[in-house]
């Protein structure tokens, strides 16, 4: 889909990836509805687009509230006249602890955002994506989908179901003008552990950049490893099935200072 006139909505767009998105939409002659929690992220994002801020509409809004949510597509309609594509990145991480020492609140916060925000978003703004003549979700996971890390298994487990529900929801829109990519970032600088109100992790002995949280500590002497969990393999798709589109497009974005790799089967 080329960009120029298009209006594409970015969610967590006052901070980090979301707003390097929006400002990037911008400069390929996009329109952009950002959302955020943190109004004083958007109007950041608006100081930092300078003289395209013209194409730029802030919207303030908790993406776990579904009733502001479903009227945040009539919004954008009215600044902007139309929708092209939806952009879910907004997200956060979990306290590092384990999952026993993580009371239910701190667990319940991480799968609204992740989860259900990025399901409010798809539901409010798929019907009007579906009217258009070409359209283009993307929602934003992380290899934390794949990887397990210590420390973030709630995390995990919410960017997982994003990962599911993106794959099911590229096979669901095959044959309409909506197209489904998944993104999966490795390890960015974006302040996420600040937006998210947790403590930086830090190596053992060293000064921590918000208080004094650690990684839970991996198996060692006198800690039995039983190895990794059994994972079952899936079944390759049977030749007669071919997809109108080919395979969903995984991106996969590595940390700073590694180029840009795209997984097989992408565009």
């Amino acid at each position: 889909m080329r960009l120029a006139g298009k209006v594409v909505v970015v969610t967590g767009a006052g901070s980090g990836l979301g707003q390097a998105l929006a400002l990037e939409l911008l400069r390929r002659g996009a329109r952009v509805a950002a959302v955020d929690l943190r109004s004083e992220g958007l109007q950041e994002t608006m100081a930092k687009a300078g003289s395209l801020g013209e194409g730029l509409s802030l919207h303030p809004l908790d993406i776990t509230d579904k009733e502001k949510v479903a009227a945040l597509p009539e919004e954008v309609e009215r600044v902007h006249g139309q929708v092209d594509g939806l952009i879910n990145n907004a997200g956060i991480i979990q306290p590092f602890k384990r999952l026993l020492d993580l009371d239910e609140a701190a667990m319940e916060r991480v799968m609204r955002v992740n989860f259900w925000g990025t399901l409010h978003m798809t539901r409010a703004f798929l019907p009007r994506l579906l009217k258009r003549p070409e359209a283009h979700l993307v929602n934003v996971s992380s290899m934390g989908a794949f990887v397990p890390v210590p420390g973030q298994a709630l995390y995990g487990a919410s960017k997982a179901a994003v990962m599911l529900l993106t794959e099911a929801l590229w096979a669901e829109l095959q044959g309409t003008p909506v197209r489904v990519t998944l993104v999966l970032p490795g390890a960015m600088r974006t302040g996420i552990a600040e937006h998210s109100g947790v403590e930086a992790p830090r190596a053992e002995g060293a000064p921590g950049r918000r208080g004094t949280g650690r990684l839970p500590s991996a198996p060692g002497p006198g800690r039995p490893d039983h190895g990794p969990p059994l994972s079952l393999k899936p079944r390759p798709r049977r030749p007669d099935r071919p997809a109108a589109h080919g395979p969903p497009p995984h991106l996969t974005l590595p940390g700073p200072g590694r180029g840009k790799r795209q997984a097989p089967g992408g565009p």
